[in-house]
């Protein structure tokens, strides 16, 4: 009896040493468990050859449906034999409601979604529900030229990427003006507030619910708070609580030097577009700088038009694909989040003739041949260069901080 008993101890001490040792390792092990499928890359495009990848993603810049269809989906079916479906939305969420109501429906294996252009909330959703296909960035041959140690990059609106998603495109915030109208724009939020009062009804911004009035109003947040950094991280209540009523107060004192004494601000970022381009207006901003070149080549806007940077940085943020966990097509969408980040679709991408976007990939771990190439790429007069814009770039702000100051702007400035 007292042996069986000693034997039981032993055998409930070993296996408690077992346990413990699992437990060790088992945050080590998910990572692996993320992708059980390939072992390899060879194996990821053996099965994606012959695949089918239905992209949904943003479709209102025809230059950029004509990128992804026309030069992608050429690339990728004579390379790999993929056949690219770009499924053009209006709003990324539409996707993600995809997939969130197929997951509740049980489609776990054939789901309609194969890859989504996503970054900020959208991402946070899926991320957070369980919704992405994660854990293989080390099978992706061109992830060495990703910089992993670019916090922008590492982090999507502050909520760390975790190899569930992929770099393929780069933004940055950028104000233009007619070079021949404006001679001195203001390059900072306080001068900003001064030429606002000295050129009454010269500027205006889009409402809050607009992606680009948002990301101005962030700007001026970002300044009534001394500097991104006290909002980096979670949403902090009493943070928030200590600085909005300063940004509200800017806002509220540029409001009757406003377009129209700023009794109404336009629903989008193509109305501001449209009152540039009318003259009603000095100034204008996006997110996307090569903006400016296209619509100055199109003839909307003057050929003496100009872009810059504020003396303090302004926000920039990365753009990824991320794989449905439900994905059908995984292997097809693995290859062609790689092929994006190669430098033939990088180099396409950057050329202002048909994006003139900036990089995702760190042109400096390019060899020689290749970073040279990108350096001679010719740049419309009217794009401030992506080099210097990323010279000073800000942190994008944790989606939660970002609903706030979007709820808090409607509530105190936009009512």
């Amino acid at each position: 009896m007292i042996r069986n008993l000693f034997i039981t101890s032993a055998y409930w001490g070993r296996l408690a040493a077992l346990i413990t040792i699992l437990a060790i390792l088992f945050p080590l092990m998910t990572k692996a468990e993320d992708n059980p499928t390939f072992k390899n890359w060879e194996e990821v495009v053996d099965a994606a050859r012959g695949g089918t990848v239905n992209w949904f993603m943003w479709g209102g810049a025809d230059n950029i449906n004509e990128y992804v269809s026309g030069f992608i989906g050429s690339e990728l079916k004579d390379r790999y034999n993929i056949t690219l479906k770009r499924v053009g939305i209006n709003d990324t969420a539409e996707a993600v409601n995809i997939v969130i109501g197929e997951k509740q429906a049980g489609i776990d294996d054939t789901g309609a979604v194969d890859m989504i252009w996503i970054n900020g909330g959208n991402f946070r959703t899926m991320k957070q529900g369980d919704l992405l296909f994660c854990g293989y960035h080390d099978l992706l041959p061109n992830n060495k030229l990703v910089n992993w140690q670019d916090p922008s990059i590492a982090n999507d609106f502050g909520l760390p990427v975790e190899e569930c998603e992929v770099p393929w495109n780069r933004a940055q915030f950028a104000f233009a003006y007619d070079s021949a109208r404006t001679e001195n724009p203001p390059k900072s939020i306080p001068e900003l507030i001064d030429w606002v009062k000295e050129n009454p009804g010269e500027f205006t911004y889009p409402a809050a619910t607009d992606f680009n009035g948002s990301v101005f109003i962030r700007h001026v947040f970002y300044h009534a708070a001394g500097g991104p950094d006290a909002l980096l991280g979670d949403f902090d209540q009493e943070k928030f609580d200590e600085i909005a009523p300063k940004a509200w107060s800017i806002l509220n004192e540029m409001e009757p030097y406003l377009w129209r004494e700023g009794e109404t601000y336009p629903n989008a970022i193509a109305s501001l577009a449209q009152l540039f381009a009318n003259r009603e207006v000095a100034l204008y901003f996006d997110y996307d700088p090569a903006i400016f070149g296209i619509n100055v080549e199109n003839g909307i806007f003057p050929e003496t038009t100009r872009s810059y940077g504020l003396q303090d940085g302004t926000i920039g943020n990365t753009n990824y694909v991320a794989i449905p966990y439900n994905s059908p097509n995984k292997a097809a969408a693995i290859v062609t989040a790689n092929y994006l980040l190669s430098f033939d679709a990088q180099y396409e991408k950057a050329k202002s003739s048909v994006w003139g976007a900036a990089p995702a990939i760190d042109v400096s771990k390019l060899d020689d041949e290749a970073g040279a190439r990108f350096a001679a790429l010719p740049r419309h007069p009217a794009v401030i260069a992506p080099e210097a814009l990323a010279r000073k770039s800000l942190p994008e702000l944790h989606p939660d901080w970002i609903s706030a100051i979007e709820k808090g702007w409607q509530e105190n400035v936009g009512k």
